[in-house]
């Protein structure tokens, strides 16, 4: 299998992190993709021309990262990304506010990067840091508390989303959420692939 991604996707880190945690890495290939390059064979294999994106053994491919984390999830079979049991829907549900998160945060990447300093619209950026903000504070005072060998999607996810504020934001959220960032702390050190997939690395 080929995973196309770039090192500074948040959403290819999660899938990268899931890869590693799962004993996968020796059967999926990372590509890099070029998602300005219209020569690139990312479009053909993801109309949307997005990553990350997982190219199947036949051809067909998957995109968007909480499809692949469910494909994973199902190849391996053991149940560790989405656990089966109770935990299940609290794990998705971290998944899904850190995907909020980058969402929010890549919106205000976008804004900067793609519209000239004139037509940027400075409420626009403050709604999304709002839901930023919102979501931080919710993760502070939830966070996870799985005591699993391997990581959950949740906190895979959760990782990846502070790891692209670190990266893209200069890391300004530890200051107020402290438990937070004492919480990446200890997920970076039980998770070796958190710093292999650091986005100032290349892949």
């Amino acid at each position: 299998m080929i995973l196309r991604t770039s090192a500074a996707s948040p959403f290819g880190r999660k899938v990268r992190i899931a890869i590693d945690v799962l004993g996968l890495a020796p059967q999926i290939r990372v590509v890099v993709a070029d998602t300005n390059d219209p020569a690139d064979t990312l479009r053909k294999q993801n109309p949307l021309g997005k990553v990350p994106t997982l190219v199947l053994d036949n051809g067909e491919a998957l995109f968007d990262s909480r499809v692949i984390i469910e494909y994973l999830n199902s190849l391996d079979g053991r149940d560790l990304l989405i656990p089966a049991d109770g935990t299940r829907i609290g794990s998705l549900r971290q998944q899904s506010l850190a995907d909020g998160l980058l969402d929010a945060a890549l919106l205000q990447v976008y804004e900067k990067r793609y519209r000239p300093d004139t037509h940027q619209v400075a409420s626009w950026v403050a709604l999304q840091q709002s839901k930023v903000d919102r979501a931080l504070d919710f993760a502070e005072h939830d966070l996870p508390t799985s005591r699993a060998a391997k990581p959950h999607i949740g906190e895979i996810a959760l990782a990846a989303a502070l790891g692209y504020l670190d990266f893209r934001f200069d890391g300004r959220w530890r200051t107020t959420h402290p438990a937070l960032a004492q919480w990446l702390s200890q997920f970076a050190a039980r998770c070796s692939a958190y710093e292999a997939t650091s986005p100032k690395l290349p892949i």
